[in-house]
């Protein structure tokens, strides 16, 4: 699937003024090869928006280190990942620093037209965490959520309780994901979909549509 932008991307819509729910939506690729030239399309897109806080879920740690690898060299994205070796300190750092990131996001699309940010230039890239399953926020230890706007599932999950606990930890109420389907997996986006009681549409090829 082409993914395209405008070619005047709209500035971000106020929280409060469109969309107050979460969405779900899909994007069909023909093929495995083709999986992550699609999501290297998509990021670059969405990865251009001013601050955008998003995540991406890997169901192992092969796939989220295919992923860095491929996200790495996006002059436009600042990069982190949370993985099972990790140190608690870094760990805690990565979180703090895309709380940060959501923060400058709401302090961004708040601005009235002609206000200069506050927010610094290194800032101003959009901030991308990479995580399995095993690695996302313990809720039940005292992690917070960290709200991102933009929740990628570059690896579908094959059960419900996963994909809801992907959103429960790092989704915004007002967020979006991105369910990312090859081939046979459109059966399983059914079940997730039915059972969930969740609506998933086709993404629109421009993008910038639902950013």
């Amino acid at each position: 699937m082409a993914i395209e932008a405008s070619e005047a991307p709209s500035p971000p819509s106020h929280p409060t003024s469109h969309f107050t729910q979460q969405r779900h939506f899909y994007v069909a690729v023909d093929r495995l090869q083709f999986k992550m030239e699609t999501l290297v399309d998509l990021l670059g897109v969405a990865g251009r928006r001013s601050c955008l806080p998003m995540v991406v879920c890997c169901s192992s740690r092969d796939e989220l280190d295919a992923v860095c690898s491929a996200v790495s060299n996006l002059p436009y994205i600042f990069l982190t990942s949370l993985y099972s070796d990790l140190a608690e300190a870094e760990r805690a750092l990565v979180l703090d620093k895309f709380r940060q990131a959501t923060m400058n996001w709401n302090q961004n699309i708040s601005a009235q037209p002609g206000e200069d940010s506050e927010v610094g230039k290194d800032e101003q890239k959009s901030h991308m965490v990479v995580v399995t399953d095993a690695c996302l926020p313990f809720l039940a230890c005292g992690e917070s959520t960290i709200s991102a706007r933009v929740l990628i599932n570059y690896e579908l999950p094959t059960k419900k309780e996963i994909y809801m606990r992907r959103m429960a930890t790092c989704l915004a109420a007002d967020g979006i994901v991105i369910n990312m389907v090859v081939g046979g997996e459109v059966v399983t986006l059914k079940s997730v979909e039915e059972s969930s009681s969740l609506v998933i549409a086709e993404m629109p090829i421009n993008i910038s549509e639902i950013l």
